[in-house]
């Protein structure tokens, strides 16, 4: 079977590690791959960040691939401007994505590489179940010469449904699954709804998961001073966007950190799958741009997207070997080149 897959390589360094990432699927399946502009190099061609044209072709395609959005080329403050992050909240709202899902997993060949100590991150294994169609960045807002607001609302439906998604998740992850959820009930009225909406959706249908309550401030301290004692995070839409990162760089770089974008699994939507890093501007067009986090988003999308477990496996195991046996990208305190990086994890595929 075919598989039909859109990709976005995005700005800055997407196009360089999209590339690879192709190469590296048609060695462990059959693919067809539909490319389109996104983000600030679909604002150069057509003035918009995501057209309705993308839109209605990742809906039709099996599963969505995203490199990354960006640059300093698209900023602005001006809110009546596009800017590429426009495209993502896009997307995302228009596939009805509202679930992400970031592994957090230090390789041991990289515990040295992490700036928290060997003895901190060793078995760190976490789960970070974000609501991404919700709260506070698709809330009302509203802006004048002297002020500005941002509305924070969640129903009972959305953290549901997100809270639903994490506890399935932990179950599947092990054989004594915890959910840790996050939120600010001490001053937030959504945060109060959020942990009395989770409370009720556990009694009555994941009772044998474990669940704590966490305030976001002591969730944030916890991941860099006992990051072992996380197995899946639940966090509303701000919350999550701010821990995923600082739990990235437990495994020594933000390089390193895949994800999924996930809808209602019985409707049949396309995921999207893409790296946590950004479009580092930086360093584009050098052929230095580290593409192991792609690789594992693809190894995300084999597995969550299209049901390939053995495929993901292969690349996930591609990628723990090469490092294994020294390949070492410049985020990495290495001097490996892209195209090195691709051809380390070909000659460890299994």
């Amino acid at each position: 079977m075919t598989h039909q897959i859109l990709t976005l390589p995005g700005d800055g360094i997407g196009p360089e590690i999209m590339e690879p990432t192709l190469e590296l699927l048609e060695a462990v399946g059959d693919f067809e791959f539909q490319e389109h502009l996104f983000g600030g190099a679909s604002i150069d061609a057509c003035g918009v960040a995501l057209t309705d044209e993308v839109l209605a072709d990742c809906r039709r395609s099996d599963a969505v691939l995203l490199a990354a959005v960006g640059g300093p080329k698209w900023d602005t403050t001006d809110p009546a401007k596009p800017r590429p992050e426009q495209g993502l909240l896009g997307l995302r709202k228009g596939l009805g994505l509202y679930a992400n899902l970031r592994p957090v997993k230090p390789l041991p060949a990289l515990y040295d590489a992490s700036p928290l100590r060997r003895e901190r991150i060793e078995g760190t294994d976490l789960l970070v179940v974000r609501e991404l169609t919700g709260g506070i960045y698709f809330g009302e807002k509203t802006r004048t010469a002297t002020s500005a607001s941002d509305v924070c609302s969640y129903t009972t439906e959305e953290i549901e449904r997100i809270a639903r998604t994490a506890f399935a998740a932990a179950e599947r992850r092990s054989a004594h699954p915890q959910v840790t959820s996050v939120d600010k009930a001490n001053v937030l009225e959504t945060s109060r709804l959020w942990r009395e909406t989770v409370s009720s959706l556990h009694s009555r249908e994941f009772s044998t998961v474990e669940l704590e309550h966490v305030l976001v401030d002591n969730a944030a301290m916890q991941l860099v001073s006992a990051p072992r004692g996380f197995d899946t995070i639940l966090t509303e839409n701000m919350f999550g966007d701010i821990l995923s990162d600082e739990a990235a760089m437990l495994t020594g770089s933000i390089g390193m950190l895949p994800s999924a974008s996930l809808g209602d699994p019985s409707t049949r939507t396309p995921g999207l799958f893409e790296p946590v890093h950004g479009s580092a501007p930086d360093i584009a067009g050098q052929g230095i741009a580290n593409p192991l986090a792609m690789f594992l988003s693809a190894a995300m999308m084999l597995r969550h997207g299209l049901g390939l477990e053995s495929e993901a496996a292969a690349v996930e195991s591609g990628v723990e070997r090469a490092l294994a046996g020294g390949l070492r990208t410049p985020d990495l305190g290495g001097e490996a080149r892209t195209e090195q990086a691709l051809k380390a994890v070909l000659d460890n595929l299994e």
